[in-house]
Formats: structure tokens, sequence, C-alpha cells
């Protein structure tokens, strides 16, 4: 499959089936848009049209263009290599948009015990197999509402995971409300990566991201991440914002992050059904002319040696995760598992709270072999909708609880965030060309 398409004025092929991405000019991508998508054929000289069938012929040969998509199998396993621990299901702040329900998950608000928290790493470390790295991911709620239990559990992963010949990477998610110098100290010793929650301007962030007592909470974490983030030295961390339909100039938060010193950024669309904040299929033009906005502006800033790391727009064409990874899906249900207060599995963060979802807890283990025989056999060739679809071997078919949530199907992907992921990808191969174009 070959996808045309253009970026202002560049014109650009992408080969599926090769994962190549080619530049041209705009007879030859009108050329072969027509001929490979139906529509009216652009009037070319004969001369112009042997030249470029003579250019696909030897990219053909080569192998990078019209290249047969190989069929790989999935990897799947039966070893467990992630949890995400809620270590507390309540939250200080009380966001409009939170799908965990302001950190409650639709339950009673409660915090893991230190108890249960090391039986989920006995079972992680029982269920690892072969394995040799492990991951735990402390989430909640806000996690820092529990950092004394998160210490002792991270020195307890530690020793067992020495014991048993294996290492745990830890990664965390929080709203920074809490981030003293004792949680940036232990974050900067023990954890992988962090994640900073924050969605950009003063004014949008704080008409979501409101306090207990309903003011906005922006004033009282800029600092505290802005300090944390000059601590990190070359570490991993994101700040994270979340755009709604109230802010689709979200281009500009991103562009504030930036501009505020934050060099690692990731700005996800809403996963709501709030009517005011959804986004929908009306603001999807909006939307995908500020995903081509901000590409300019990201572009121009590493133009200035100002650049900086946009989750988006990060594409590798030449490496990146094997091709039987990107149509394995996440691992979420199989590979992966999320374990709330109590103690019981869910597939991921995202099912917590649904029984339909619930199976097992980390005392007894799984118990609903169907769940996770279900997600085992979950792949991108289980999405039916994404066989035609250029982007899939980058997007490998998107979110599970997304396409859940949105179409009451894990295999049947929800076509508003197709089109948000087909123009990012598009982005991003922009960008990757003009990157490479200016390193030439």
């Amino acid at each position: 499959m070959v996808h045309i398409f253009n970026f202002k004025n560049y014109n650009y092929i992408y080969d599926s089936g090769s994962g190549s991405l080619h530049e041209c000019d705009k007879d030859t991508a009108d050329y072969l848009k027509a001929k490979c998508e139906g529509g009216v054929m652009p009037r070319l000289s004969a001369a112009k049209i042997a030249e470029i069938e003579a250019d696909v012929q030897a990219l053909k040969e080569k192998g990078l263009l019209f290249a047969e998509e190989v069929k790989t199998a999935p990897i799947k396993s039966d070893e467990v290599k992630a949890l995400c621990l809620h270590i507390c299901h309540d939250c200080n702040l009380r966001c409009r948009y939170c799908f965990a329900d302001e950190g409650a998950y639709h339950a009673e608000r409660e915090f893991m015990s230190l108890e249960t928290a090391k039986t989920a790493i006995d079972f992680l470390l029982k269920n690892s197999g072969n394995r040799r790295v492990l991951e735990v991911d402390f989430f909640g709620g806000e996690p820092l509402m529990c950092l004394d239990t998160v210490k002792k559990v991270v020195a307890y992963a530690k020793e067992e995971g020495a014991k048993a010949g294996k290492k745990f990477l830890f990664t965390t998610t929080t709203n920074a409300l809490l981030l003293d110098d004792d949680a940036i100290d232990f974050f900067n010793r023990e954890m992988e990566n962090v994640v900073l929650s924050i969605d950009g301007r003063k004014e949008v962030h704080d008409a979501i991201r409101k306090t207990k007592n309903g003011k906005g909470s922006f004033d009282l974490i800029i600092g505290k991440i802005k300090k944390f983030v000059r601590s990190r030295g070359d570490k991993h961390y994101y700040v994270r914002g979340t755009f709604t339909s109230k802010n689709t100039d979200f281009s500009k938060d991103v562009i504030f992050l930036a501009e505020n010193g934050f060099d690692s950024i990731s700005m996800e669309p809403v996963v709501t059904d709030i009517d005011d904040l959804a986004i929908k299929d009306e603001h999807l033009g909006v939307i995908c002319d500020e995903y081509e906005t901000l590409c300019d502006e990201y572009l121009d800033k590493h133009k200035r040696g100002e650049g900086f790391n946009f989750f988006h727009f990060n594409i590798d064409l030449e490496g990146g995760t094997c091709l039987q990874k990107r149509v394995s899906a996440c691992g979420a249900g199989n590979e992966y598992f999320s374990v709330v207060p109590n103690g019981d599995i869910y597939p991921c963060h995202q099912f917590a709270g649904d029984k339909s979802f619930l199976m097992g807890n980390v005392k007894e283990g799984i118990v609903r072999k169907d769940v996770r025989k279900s997600f085992a056999e979950n792949s991108l060739f289980t999405r039916e909708d994404c066989d035609k679809c250029f982007a899939k071997f980058i997007c490998s078919g998107g979110c599970s609880a997304n396409n859940y949530n949105f179409m009451g199907d894990v295999n049947k992907p929800y076509p508003v965030t197709c089109a948000m992921m087909k123009k990012r990808i598009e982005c991003g191969m922009h960008a990757l060309a003009r990157k490479k174009d200016d390193k030439n």
C-alpha cells in the first residue's frame, strides 16, 4: 500500500510495505494518486509520464515502493512484563475530564496497602518467566499522596528482583502538587521515567485542572515542575498535557511549554464523553490544521537551535520497534496488567473498575482466562478496519480501551482518534524529512 500526501508545498509517498518515505514533485504525486486511488489524471506529457514510471520501477526493484506487506505473526507470550500499580485511588485535584472519575474510579477512595503492593510485586516476579527486565508504573489518582508506600515498594521490588536475577524499571505519573525536594530526590534516584501533568497556558490549565476547592492549580505546580526538570539531567521525563474541544489551538500550549524550558512534551487529545469537552467529527478539520501549525513551529524551533521532543512527531522509519511487535498491539491484558488498591487485576488502567474486565487478584492470580485469551489473540490483524490503512504499522491499531469505550469493541478503531493519528503521522513524516534534509 502507498499513501500519497502533501504538506503545504511538499509532496510525499509513503510505502507501508517497506516503511519507506519518498519526496516527489507535484506532478508525480498527482499522477500516482490518481493511478492508485482513482480520480482525474493530471495532464502530463508523455515524456513526464515515462520519467515517473521509470522512477517508480527503479524503486520497486529495490523493494522501496509497492513492496508486499509482510504478514508476520504477532509476538505473544504468557510472560508478564509490567504492572501498573494504582497505589492510590484518590487525588488532590478534581480535573473535569479525568477518565478515572477524579481519582476514585467510580468507587470509594482508597489507598493500596504495602502488603497488597508487595503481593503484586511477587505476582509479577512469579509470572515473568524468562524476562530479565520488569516494569512497574506507579499510578493513581495521585501517587505522591502515598510516597512513603511507593518508596517501600521500590525497595522491596529491587531486593526481590535481585534475588531472582531480574531488574526493575520504575515510572510514575504525577500532577506535581506534592512534588517537594524529597520526592524530587527520590524520583531522580529511582524512576526511569516521570510523567508530569500540565495542560499548557495558565488559562487553559486552570479551566480544567482545579483543586478540591475549585481553584486553578497552575500557579501551584509550574515552579515545582520547572525545578524538577532542572534537576533531572539526562534522565527521562515528559510533561503531558491534554487538549479538549475548548482549546483546539493547542499548538500554543505546546509552544508555551517548550518556551518554559520543557524539552520533552506530549499533548494528548481528551478521551471523554463530556459533551462540552469531547472531540467530535466537527472539530477534526481545525485540529488537523492545528497539527500542521504545530509542525511548522516545531521545525522552526529546531532550526533556531531551540528544538524539543514532541511525542507524537517521533517517527522512526529506519529502525524502531520490529514488525512483529508493531502488529502485536500494546500487550494490555496479556503481558501487562493494572492492579487496583484491593489487589484486583484489570487489563490496563483504562479498564480499571469495569467488572466485566476483572481478571483476578494478585493473591490468587488470573482467574478469568477467557479475558486474557481475548487480549492475547488481539492484534493488528484482528482489527479489520485497519487493513487498508497506511498508518497501521505505526499506530498498531490504536488503543484497545479507547476502541471499546467509544465503539464497544476493542477491535473496532474509533474513527475520530484514527483521523487525528493519521494527521500526526503525516506531520511526523514531514518533520523527519525536513530535519534530515537540514542535516544534509
